[in-house]
Formats: structure tokens, C-alpha cells, sequence
């Protein structure tokens, strides 16, 4: 009977999945914040690349005189 009043007030599984509820709320947040900054980030990313291959190839501004 002891046993089962120990398992009864046991709540050590009741904290794994609090945390693992967090982990959850953490990795959807997570996923919809660089969902959104997706395109923009991107955007940066493309104009850095070209930039970058532009200057390997020698193509850019004028140099100043």
C-alpha cells in the first residue's frame, strides 16, 4: 500500500514534461520567428553573394582619382 502512495505523490514526471513543454513552445517560436525574417535575411545573403563575386571578378566602382 506504501508503494502506491509513494507513486501517487511521485512528480518527478510532471517536471520532465513541463520541461519539455517549454522546449516545444521554444522551438515553435523559434521556427515562426525565422519563418518571417526568411525572405529578408535572403535578400541580404543574395546582395552579399553578388557583391562578393563582383569583386572576385574585378567588377565595381569606379576607382576614385
Amino acid at each position: 500500500m506504501s508503494n502506491i502512495r509513494h507513486f501517487i505523490r511521485d512528480e518527478s514526471g510532471a517536471t520532465a514534461i513541463e520541461y519539455g513543454l517549454i522546449a516545444a513552445l521554444v522551438s515553435v517560436a523559434a521556427i515562426g520567428a525565422l519563418s518571417a525574417l526568411g525572405d529578408s535575411l535572403n535578400l541580404i545573403f543574395s546582395y552579399i553573394s553578388n557583391t562578393l563575386s563582383d569583386a572576385a571578378a574585378g567588377v565595381g566602382p569606379a576607382p576614385a582619382p
